[in-house]
């Protein structure tokens, strides 16, 4: 059977769990509005991505709203 004949050390557990930590998060400041969103993604606020707009803000925020109403 697949069990293991040496108990594993504290020492050893250590090592094989130290790149388990979280690692802080990556963000970019948006040129056009300056609020900070996650690279490679369109900003949230106002909808430009690499200088152009990609997604209408208001259009979404709309549905949204719609979509809360009617789920009550």
């Amino acid at each position: 059977m697949g069990v293991p004949s040496k108990r594993r050390t504290n020492r050893s557990k250590r090592d094989r769990a130290s790149h388990f930590a979280l690692k802080p998060t990556a963000v970019a400041k948006c040129p056009d509005c300056g609020t900070y969103t996650l690279p490679h993604r369109a900003c949230r606020k106002c909808g430009t991505y690499r200088g152009r707009k990609a997604v209408n803000v208001e259009k979404r925020v709309l549905r949204a709203k719609r979509k809360t109403k009617a789920g009550k």
